[in-house]
């Protein structure tokens, strides 16, 4: 520390901002009714309700000149990595306020920063809609793409057993596809892994 106290100043100011954007954070995401996490000064947790993603956890983080948004969508693929990439990419230039993006092991997110100026309660509401609009859309196409051979196993597998296979039934095309046309058995994947 300077003997000036700037950088006392600095914290003030930056203890400013956090309450600032806290204030609009919070109202915001009261009165959008979302439940929601404030584990600490400028960090919070909120779950978006969705209809094929049943929930999307986004974190928001205030940081030294933006609001961070990132919601995890889905694990890393077990398969057909550069085509999801691909179709994640493809899409990053119509989306609105978030990017698509992977971490270190291929964990897939939705991610984006907006300045501090930029968040008010209406620009966090739609910011909060694009992911999850974005997740919720995309979350079965992902899974067919990435997961499509494990989907498809643990269909045949439902089937063969007389299991339920209602939490599966947003894949019924996806995973019969192909199927009428095999003897017997039901058994195994499709020869190009399902993709």
């Amino acid at each position: 520390m300077t003997g000036d106290g700037t950088d006392g100043g600095a914290r003030l100011a930056r203890a400013d901002v956090v309450a600032r954007l806290d204030a609009v954070i919070d109202r915001t995401l009261r009165e959008a009714e979302l439940v929601h996490e404030h584990p600490a000064p400028g960090r919070w947790v909120v779950e978006l309700p969705g209809t094929h993603k049943l929930k999307t956890v986004c974190g928001l983080v205030v940081g030294e000149h933006a609001l961070r948004v990132e919601a995890f969508v889905c694990r890393q693929p077990d398969e057909n990595r550069e085509q999801m990439w691909a179709h994640l990419l493809q899409r990053n230039a119509r989306m609105y306020g978030v990017a698509w993006s992977i971490d270190r092991v291929g964990d897939v997110y939705l991610t984006g920063r907006l300045p501090h100026a930029a968040v008010t309660p209406e620009e966090l509401d739609r910011v909060l809609g694009a992911v999850l609009s974005y997740a919720d859309d995309s979350f079965n196409t992902l899974l067919e793409i990435g997961f499509g051979s494990s989907i498809r196993r643990e269909w045949e597998w439902r089937v063969r057993r007389g299991e339920s296979l209602r939490n599966l039934e947003a894949f019924a095309a996806f995973a019969q596809a192909g199927r009428a046309d095999r003897p017997g058995d039901g058994g195994g994947d499709p020869p190009d892994g399902g993709g």
